[in-house]
C-alpha cells in the first residue's frame, strides 16, 4: 500500500471521489458539494490557515486503485472544555474495511501532527465549523443524511476504536414529525411571554438581514462563545453565511425571542438542502442551480433542520425556549409546507440542549462520536469530556 499526499488538482478530485465510491453501497448515502470539500483546504478561503495548518492523503493499493483517504488538521484555537494539551485533528476519513490500511492512514495523520507540536488527535471533525462533518456516525444509518452531516459505512467505528481512539464525547439528534401537538407546557408558556408587551418573538425578515445577523452574533457569542466550546464569530461571518444561504432560506423557520428590543434567543432552522443536492452526485453548476430553483417552485423538500439555538444566559430556566419554539411551531402549522423536522447534534456534555430536545416529544435518530486518540497516555491520562458548567459567566 502506498500513501500518497493530496498536491495537485487531478488528486482534489481523487480525495472527493473516494468518499463516495466507499459509500455507494448505502441508497441513503448523498454526496457533499465537491467544492464545499475542497474549500476547506484552500488557504484563500478557509481563515484556520492562518494559525494552523492541513494536509491530506490518499491511500492506494497493490493494484493501484484508490482505497481511503484522510486530512489531518490543527489550528491554534481549537479548544475542547478540559483540554490543557496541544489537539490536533483529523477528519475526512474514509478506507476500505481492512485494519492495516486504516492504521496506515490514522498514523500518517498522527505522526504529521506529532511535527507539529500536537499532543492527541480529536476526529473524526472539520477543519472549521462544528455544524458541518463532525464526528462518526455510529447510528442512523436507515436515513438519509442531513445537509452538513457526516456519513459513513458501519464498520468504520471499529476502525478507529481498533486503533485506539476513545469516546470523547456522543453526538444526538432527535426527529420529530412537525404536525405532532407539543406538550401542553409550551402552550402554557408561550401564553405567559405573550402577555407581557416587553417580549417578542419574530421570524427573521429578508429585508433586514444585517440587523438579523446582528442579532445572531449577539446571541451567539453570549450563548455559547463563553463555554469555550465554539469561537466568538463576527458580524460579517453572519452575514457571509446569510447571504450563502438566501437562495434556500424561508425566513419563516428562522426565529429570534427579544426582550425590549434586545435580542435574547434564537431558533435557526433551513430546509434541508440534501433534498436537493441528493440529485447533483456532488455537482453546484448553472443546470443544477436551475434545478434547485425548479424543486424549491414545486415545493419538493418537506424536511427542516436545525442549524442553531441558544438562549443567553441570564434568560435560560424562564421558558424563553418554549415562548419561541411554540412561536415558530403556530406558523409551521399554518404554512403547512414542512412535515419532518430533525435537529442539529447536542452533545452528551450539554445535557440542558439534550432535555430541550426531549421535552418536545422528539426522537432519537442517530448518534455520533466525536474521538480522541492521545499519543502518549502516560503523560496525559484519557478523560471524557466534562458536562458544560451553565453557571459560567
Amino acid at each position: 500500500m502506498q500513501i500518497v499526499e493530496v498536491n495537485y488538482p487531478e488528486l482534489d478530485k481523487v480525495f472527493c471521489q473516494v468518499n463516495a465510491d466507499l459509500n455507494k453501497f448505502n441508497p441513503n448515502y448523498i454526496r457533499p458539494l465537491d467544492n464545499e470539500v475542497l474549500q476547506v483546504f484552500d488557504p484563500l478561503k478557509n481563515k484556520l490557515f492562518k494559525d494552523g495548518n492541513a494536509k491530506r492523503w490518499l491511500l492506494k493499493n497493490e493494484a493501484g486503485q484508490w482505497i481511503g483517504r484522510i486530512a489531518a488538521f490543527y489550528y491554534s484555537k481549537y479548544k475542547n472544555k478540559g483540554t490543557e494539551f496541544a489537539t490536533g485533528c483529523c477528519g475526512f476519513f474514509d478506507c476500505i474495511n481492512d485494519i492495516e490500511a486504516a492504521n496506515l492512514l490514522f498514523d500518517t495523520a498522527k505522526e504529521w501532527l506529532k511535527e507539529n507540536g500536537m499532543e492527541a488527535m480529536d476526529g473524526p471533525v472539520n477543519f472549521g465549523d462544528r455544524d458541518k462533518w463532525w464526528g462518526l456516525m455510529v447510528e442512523g444509518f436507515d436515513k438519509e443524511p442531513m445537509y452538513g452531516m457526516s456519513f459513513n459505512p458501519d464498520y468504520y467505528q471499529n476502525l478507529f476504536e481498533e486503533y485506539g481512539f476513545k469516546n470523547f464525547y456522543n453526538q444526538y439528534y432527535y426527529r420529530l414529525n412537525i404536525f405532532d401537538e407539543l406538550p401542553p407546557r409550551f402552550k402554557e408558556r408561550y401564553i405567559k411571554f405573550k402577555s407581557k408587551a416587553d417580549y417578542q418573538a419574530k421570524h427573521l425578515d429578508k429585508k433586514n438581514l444585517t440587523k438579523y445577523a446582528q442579532d445572531f452574533v449577539t446571541i451567539y457569542n453570549e450563548a455559547w462563545a463563553q463555554h469555550g466550546e465554539a469561537k466568538a464569530i463576527t458580524l460579517e461571518q453572519i452575514i457571509k453565511l446569510f447571504k450563502t444561504l438566501s437562495p434556500i432560506m424561508d425566513e419563516r423557520v428562522i426565529w429570534f425571542a427579544y426582550y425590549k428590543e434586545e435580542p435574547i434567543a434564537m431558533f435557526i432552522n433551513i430546509p434541508d438542502v440534501n433534498q436537493y443536492f441528493k440529485h447533483f452526485n456532488g455537482q453546484l453548476g448553472l443546470l443544477q442551480k436551475i434545478h434547485l430553483l425548479w424543486m424549491k417552485w414545486r415545493k419538493q423538500n418537506t424536511q427542516l433542520t436545525g442549524l442553531a439555538f441558544g438562549v443567553v444566559p441570564k434568560y435560560q430556566s424562564l421558558g424563553v425556549d418554549s415562548f419561541l419554539i411554540y412561536s415558530s411551531a403556530l406558523l409551521l402549522y399554518k404554512i403547512k409546507t414542512y412535515t419532518q423536522y430533525e435537529m442539529g447534534w447536542a452533545a452528551d456534555w450539554n445535557p440542558k440542549m439534550v432535555n430541550i430536545y426531549k421535552s418536545l416529544g422528539a426522537q432519537p435518530s442517530r448518534r455520533m462520536v466525536t474521538y480522541r486518540h492521545i499519543f502518549d497516555l502516560n503523560q496525559h491520562p484519557f478523560e471524557r469530556h466534562p458536562e458544560m458548567d451553565y453557571t459560567a459567566k
